[in-house]
C-alpha cells in the first residue's frame, strides 16, 4: 500500500471557513466538500508544500497571511481516479490553521466549486469524512 503525506490548510477570512467541492468523476471524496490540500512532492519542505498546494488550487490571488500548525492524523483511503482506477493509499494528514487577508480565489479542476461557510452552517453541509472530523476535532460540528 502506497503511503502519502497530506497538507490540509484550514483557511478562515472574517469568521468563516474555505469549502471546496470535490469533483464527482475523481479524488479521494468525490462530489463532497472538502478542505484544500495534497500531497507533498519529493524533496519538498512541509511549508513548500503547503504553499504549493494552496497556489496550485486556489490561485495566485488568494492571500494567506498566517499558517499555524495544528494538528496531524492517519487513515486509509480509495483514490478513485479519472480513468475509474482506485487505490488504497495509507494517508497521514498534517493540518494548518491558515487566515487569507482576501477571498480571491481561481480554482482548478478538482474542484466544482467553493464556498465560505459560516462556523454554525458547516453542520449542515455534505463534508467528506475527514473534513467533517478536522471541523469536530474543533469544536465546530
Amino acid at each position: 500500500m502506497r503511503q502519502r503525506v497530506i497538507v490540509c490548510p484550514v483557511i478562515q477570512n472574517e469568521g468563516k471557513y474555505l469549502l471546496c467541492k470535490m469533483a464527482s468523476d475523481r479524488g479521494v471524496f468525490p462530489g463532497q466538500w472538502a478542505l484544500p490540500g495534497g500531497g507533498m512532492e519529493p524533496g519538498e519542505t512541509i511549508e513548500e508544500a503547503l504553499k504549493r498546494e494552496i497556489r496550485e488550487e486556489l490561485g495566485e490571488a488568494l492571500k494567506i497571511t498566517n499558517i499555524t500548525p495544528w494538528t496531524f492524523r492517519d487513515d486509509v483511503r480509495i483514490k478513485t481516479y479519472s480513468d475509474g482506477m482506485t487505490e488504497e493509499i495509507y494517508m497521514i494528514y498534517l493540518i494548518f490553521d491558515c487566515l487569507s487577508a482576501n477571498r480571491t480565489i481561481t480554482f482548478n479542476e478538482e474542484f466544482q466549486e467553493i464556498i465560505w461557510v459560516e462556523p454554525e452552517a458547516l453542520k449542515n453541509i455534505d463534508l467528506n469524512e475527514a473534513t467533517r472530523i478536522t471541523f469536530s476535532q474543533k469544536g465546530l460540528i
